[in-house]
């Protein structure tokens, strides 16, 4: 079989991409204000692909209540509710983060900046790690990793079938 290097710059640029988009972080930047205080189309944030408006937010007000707002219950609460979302929530060309605080602070009437205070873990923000994989074991369906193994794989076998 003919190699074709086009082929393999394609496959592995794919590989890359999927390994890299993956996030396990909530970034600092999301309990930062996303408000401007000056007009500028270039700064015009594409709508939310997800509908916060939607989502089930009791896991929240179940656990973080007031007037204590005991820390490590609210945090928890916070990274189970956010932590699927992280993706978009990362993306600091949308209003996923701006949405997604707003209606927390809806139906859960916290003080401004409650979770920005009392939730910081490093330096790269919120460790989501450990929430996804309880959510990927308890899924009832197929987890995203065997699509990551099934192209590092094909992978294997393109640059494979290049020597041969």
């Amino acid at each position: 079989m003919a190699s074709n290097p086009c082929l393999s710059l394609v496959l592995s640029f794919f590989l890359v991409v999927r390994l890299a988009t993956s996030t396990t972080f909530l970034s600092g930047g999301v309990f930062e204000s996303h408000g401007s205080t000056s007009r500028s189309l270039l700064q015009a944030k594409k709508s939310c692909a997800i509908n916060f408006e939607s989502q089930n937010y009791t896991i929240i007000t179940s656990q973080c209540k007031g007037p204590q707002y005991p820390p490590q219950a609210c945090c928890q609460a916070f990274k189970e509710f956010a932590c699927p979302f992280s993706d978009a929530i990362n993306d600091e060309q949308s209003d996923c983060a701006t949405t997604m605080f707003s209606y927390i602070n809806l139906y859960g009437k916290y003080p401004p900046g409650l979770f920005a205070l009392q939730c910081r873990e490093g330096k790269e923000g919120l460790d989501c790690t450990d929430i996804l994989e309880a959510k990927q074991k308890s899924r009832a369906h197929m987890p995203a990793i065997p699509s990551t193994l099934l192209l590092l794989l094909l992978a294997f076998f393109v640059f494979l079938f290049q020597f041969l």
